[in-house]
C-alpha cells in the first residue's frame, strides 16, 4: 500500500491547532480546552477527505525562545512532527494577529524543505478579516482564513492541501488484523518510557513529573512482521485527585483508549506494588471485556531473592481475584529487561480473546460439565441446558440456552467456565456466558 501523506498542525499554544485536528477527523480526540500547553505530545489520526487518506499530527504549542523544561519539550515534539511530515499547516490567531512568536517559527519552517499552508484561525467576522493583511508581513504568497470551531473555511483549506495527494488504497485487512493495544495505568509508573522502548525513540514526552502524557497517543509499529496500535494513554488518578477540569478529561481519555483497545497493558510500580488505584484500573479492563496483561515496571529497582517474583504473583492474584487469569510479566523499561517479551504475551492472548470454538465440540463438553456436575433444581423443578454456541470473540462469548435463565447460579456460571477455559486453551483471557431461556 501507497505510504499516505503526513499533514502537521504546528503553531505557538492556545491557537486552535488541537479544535482543528478535531474538527479535520471529526473525532473528540486531541484534548481541547481553553488552557495553554493541553496538548504536549503528537497526536496522530488516519483520515480520508474525499478518497484521499492522510494522517494528520497534531502537535504541543511550539514556543521558540522559552526555556521552561515542558515548554522545550513540547518544541522537540513540534521539531519531530515537522520532519516528519509532508505538508504543513501554520496555525495562527487571527483575532491576536501577527506575533512575534509566529514570525520566529515562520523563520523557522523556511528552512525547511516542506509544504507550508499559512492559516489564520478564529476569523469568525468581517472585522477579523481586516487583521489578514498583517500576516502578509511574513512575505508568504496567501493565507487561508477559517474558523476551526465553527467549521469555516476548513473545507476550502483542506481542498488545497489534498490537491495531488494520491487516491486512497484501502488495505481493509491489514487494518482489521492490527492489534490494539492501550498502555494504562496511575501517573507516572513508566507508560511513556515503555512506548519510548518499543518504538525506539523519543515517540512521547517523558518526564519525571507525574501526569505528562495528556492525550491518548496512537503509535504504529510493526514486530516480527506483525502489526500492531499502541496506545499512550495519560495518568488513571482516584476521583478525589482529579481537580482540575484538564485532568478529569484525561482520565475520560484513558477509559475510551481501554474501550478502543483488544488488550490492556496494565502498568504498576514495583517499589510500590499492586495499590487499590491498580485495582481499579484492572476492574475497568475486566468490565471492559478486555484482554488484559499485568506489567510490573521498575523491576531493577527491587531486591530479589528465588521466591521474589512468586511471592509478588501471589499477592497480585490475591487482590484481583476476579482476573486472575490475566498473565504477569516483570520488565525495566528504562534498561529493556524482559520488554520484548511482552509481544509474546500479546500474541498469545490475542490468540485467545479471538479464538472460535465449534458448535459440537462444545455441546460435548457441556454435556460433559452437566454429568460431572449437574444443575441444582430451581422453583423445584430440574434445570437443564439444551444447547450451547459461541457468538462473537473479543472477548470470546457463549450462549447457552436452558430451561430457566434465573436459575443459574454465580457459582454454576463460574464452573461452566472454568471448563470451557481447561477445555479449550481460554486460559488467559475473559469469556462472557449468557444463559437464555429455551423457547
Amino acid at each position: 500500500m501507497q505510504a499516505k501523506p503526513v499533514i502537521a498542525i504546528v503553531g505557538r499554544p492556545n491557537v486552535g491547532k488541537s479544535t482543528l485536528f478535531n474538527r479535520i477527523t471529526g473525532k473528540q480526540k486531541a484534548i481541547v480546552i481553553d488552557e495553554p500547553g493541553a496538548t504536549r505530545d503528537r497526536n496522530y489520526m488516519d483520515c480520508i477527505y474525499h478518497d484521499k487518506a492522510f494522517t494528520l499530527i497534531d502537535t504541543g504549542g511550539f514556543e521558540p525562545t522559552s526555556e521552561e523544561r515542558i515548554l522545550v519539550q513540547m518544541r522537540e515534539q513540534s521539531n519531530l512532527a515537522i520532519e516528519e511530515a509532508d505538508v504543513i499547516i501554520f496555525l495562527m490567531d487571527g483575532k491576536e494577529g501577527l506575533t512575534p512568536s509566529d514570525m520566529e517559527i515562520a523563520r523557522h519552517l523556511r528552512g525547511k524543505n516542506k509544504k507550508i499552508f499559512y492559516v489564520a484561525n478564529k476569523v469568525d467576522g468581517e472585522r477579523n478579516k481586516e487583521m489578514l493583511t498583517d500576516f502578509y508581513r511574513l512575505g508568504i504568497d496567501e493565507v487561508h482564513n477559517i474558523s476551526a470551531q465553527h467549521g469555516l473555511g476548513v473545507e476550502e483549506l483542506l481542498n488545497c492541501i489534498v490537491q495531488g495527494f494520491p487516491d486512497m488504497a484501502k488495505d481493509k485487512e491489514d487494518r482489521e488484523a492490527q492489534v490494539k493495544i492501550a498502555i494504562v495505568g496511575k501517573p507516572n509508573v513508566g507508560k511513556s518510557s515503555l512506548v519510548n522502548r518499543i518504538l525506539g525513540k523519543e515517540r512521547a514526552i517523558v518526564n519525571p513529573s507525574p501526569g505528562t502524557t495528556r492525550d491518548a497517543i496512537n503509535s504504529n509499529v510493526k514486530v516480527r512482521g506483525k502489526s500492531y496500535l499502541l496506545i499512550d494513554t495519560a495518568g488513571i488518578r482516584r476521583k478525589r485527585k482529579i481537580s482540575r477540569t484538564l485532568e478529569k478529561y484525561c482520565v475520560v481519555q484513558a477509559l475510551k483508549s481501554i474501550n478502543r483497545c483488544d488488550i490492556a497493558l496494565v502498568l504498576i510500580d514495583a517499589e510500590e506494588g499492586l495499590s487499590e488505584q491498580d485495582a481499579k484500573i484492572i476492574g475497568i479492563a475486566y468490565e471492559r471485556g478486555k484482554a488484559c496483561i499485568i506489567v510490573v515496571n521498575k523491576w531493577d529497582k527491587i531486591k530479589k531473592d528465588n521466591s521474589t517474583i512468586g511471592k509478588y504473583v501471589e499477592v497480585i492474584k490475591d487482590k484481583v481475584k476476579f482476573m486472575d487469569f490475566a498473565p504477569i510479566i516483570f520488565i525495566s523499561a528504562i534498561t529493556g529487561q524482559r520488554a520484548p517479551k511482552i509481544f509474546d504475551l500479546v500474541d498469545k492472548v490475542y490468540d485467545q480473546y479471538t479464538k472460535r470454538i465449534d458448535t459440537s465440540p462444545l455441546n460435548d463438553l457441556v454435556k460433559k460439565s452437566l454429568r460431572k456436575n449437574p444443575l441444582p433444581r430451581y422453583q423445584n423443578r430440574q434445570m437443564h441446558i439444551s444447547y450451547a454456541t459461541q457468538t462473537d470473540i473479543k472477548p470470546p462469548t457463549f450462549v447457552l440456552f436452558v430451561s430457566n435463565s434465573k436459575g443459574i447460579h454465580f457459582s454454576y456460571e463460574r464452573y461452566l467456565a472454568n471448563q470451557i477455559r481447561e477445555e479449550f486453551g481460554f486460559d488467559n483471557v475473559p469469556l462472557k456466558l449468557v444463559f437464555r431461556k429455551k423457547r
